[in-house]
């Protein structure tokens, strides 16, 4: 590796190690809200100002908030999906303890490499299939179906890891002409959706937060806008397959966040769970890169 090419990737791996701490702050920043306020109401917020900080950079770059390749079939499919993380995403902060939640989300780029394979026609060695498998049984390990220390609430997590795995998939057959303001604002739009969904369900009433949540739903949308915009700078500056994998830093962020603000104590099996996911996907990122197999 030439000296430039290790810069750029020390580069985005730094901006990775940023973009996932700044994404678990905005976790706890997003569930603390919802400890007071009800779950609709904190997703109306959070959408609303995360879409006009996206909406204001567009503007000053002179270009429609929303392309008009937005609503074609490939885009809608990527909304759709979208809507289920957020939607179950949400969900899961609000009821499902935060290490947990973050460590089931982990397990994402498993299900996007599974995704691959079947839509895409991707080729994938024994080995990778192997570490997948390794991965769903770390995912098992934290849910325990079956067992008397099963949680519905950790389905939330799963089945907003689902989502993001097919709104990821989406996202590579997505025209490259579409800036990164254009996606933030579509991805708040769907925010936006998902709030008013939660709303039909609620038996409280959606109401104007307080200004101590509002603090807090500001603050998840201001850090959210700045940790999107530091992924993206991750994943154009360095190679994926070096960068990627530092995805995972965000699970330690979290569990020192759930540790240290929220109380939570995770069980021996929890915790083997997340170290199995964490290994298994950074073994098939390894594997990828080394063999593309």
């Amino acid at each position: 590796m030439s000296a430039t090419r290790f810069g750029a990737n020390k580069t985005g791996a730094l901006f990775m190690v940023a973009a996932m701490a700044a994404f678990a702050l905005e976790d706890s920043l997003f569930k603390a809200a919802t400890q007071t306020i009800p779950i609709s109401t904190a997703l109306l917020c959070f959408g609303s100002l995360g879409f006009a900080l996206f909406a204001a950079r567009s503007a000053l770059l002179g270009e429609p908030v929303f392309h008009p390749a937005c609503f074609k079939p490939t885009m809608l499919v990527r909304s759709a999906f979208e809507l289920m993380g957020r939607l179950f995403f949400a969900l899961a902060l609000a009821y499902a303890p935060l290490a947990s939640t973050s460590a089931i989300l982990q397990s994402a780029p498993i299900f996007v490499t599974l995704g691959a394979i079947f839509v895409f026609g991707e080729a994938v060695g024994w080995r990778r299939w192997l570490a997948m498998g390794v991965g769903f049984a770390g995912v098992l390990l934290i849910i325990r179906p079956g067992f008397e220390s099963f949680a519905i609430t950790s389905l939330y997590a799963l089945l907003a890891t689902i989502g993001f795995a097919g709104r990821d998939l989406a996202t590579r057959a997505s025209p490259p002409a579409m800036s990164t303001a254009q996606l933030g604002s579509l991805g708040f739009a769907v925010l936006l959706m998902a709030g008013l969904v939660v709303s039909l369900f609620e038996t409280a009433p959606t109401r104007l937060p307080d200004p101590a949540s509002l603090a807090l739903t500001a603050g998840a949308a201001c850090v959210g806008v700045l940790a999107y915009a530091a992924l993206t700078r991750a994943m154009r500056v360095g190679d994926i397959g070096f960068v990627a994998p530092y995805r995972y830093t965000r699970l330690l962020f979290a569990l020192v966040i759930a540790f240290t603000v929220f109380g939570e104590r995770p069980d021996g099996l929890t915790l083997l769970g997340a170290l199995v996911i964490v290994l298994s996907g950074a073994y098939s990122f390894a594997r990828a890169r080394s063999t593309g197999g």
